[in-house]
């Protein structure tokens, strides 16, 4: 399904936007009808997306090899609404998210270094990474909602 970087981070791209939508639903059903649940349904789908997105676009930047500017951009853009669509947009436009997974070294002497391949190692087991990501993001989720969201609990 996710069988190059585009797909998988489009994926999560138009995810993100749609979460974002089940977060101002819940908001406006809260503010109409005091429906509370609704945000902490709407809330929660849209912090485990974000933190998804998140974790696809460092995956996504470190295999294709962009600099700070691009991958700083692609995990803001999802603070802002929607935006993760016209980031996917761009980012396919200027050849960021062209190519494959790099499943083997080259000559490229980046790919010697230890965190490379890690990920080397980690994209050859798929099954092993999605459980780690979904391990991981998980995790920071629920460090998250002990902490409480942001402004307080109110």
């Amino acid at each position: 399904m996710f069988r190059t970087p585009l797909t998988l981070f489009r994926t999560l791209a138009i995810a993100e936007a749609v979460s974002w939508t089940l977060l101002i639903a819940g908001l406006i059903l809260r503010a109409a009808a005091g429906a509370d649940v609704a945000v902490t349904i709407g809330g929660g789908i849209h912090g485990f997306v974000f933190l998804a997105y998140a974790a696809t676009a460092v995956l996504v930047a470190k295999n294709q090899r962009w600099t700070a500017a691009p991958a700083v951009i692609a995990v803001v853009s999802a603070v802002i609404p929607y935006a993760t669509v016209p980031t996917e947009i761009w980012l396919t436009r200027t050849g960021r998210l062209d190519g494959s997974w790099r499943l083997e070294a080259t000559a490229d002497p980046r790919d010697a270094a230890w965190h490379d391949r890690f990920m080397r190692s980690l994209l050859r087991r798929p099954l092993l990474l999605v459980v780690g990501v979904v391990v991981a993001v998980v995790v920071v989720f629920t460090v998250l909602l002990i902490v409480g969201p942001p402004g307080g609990r109110g």
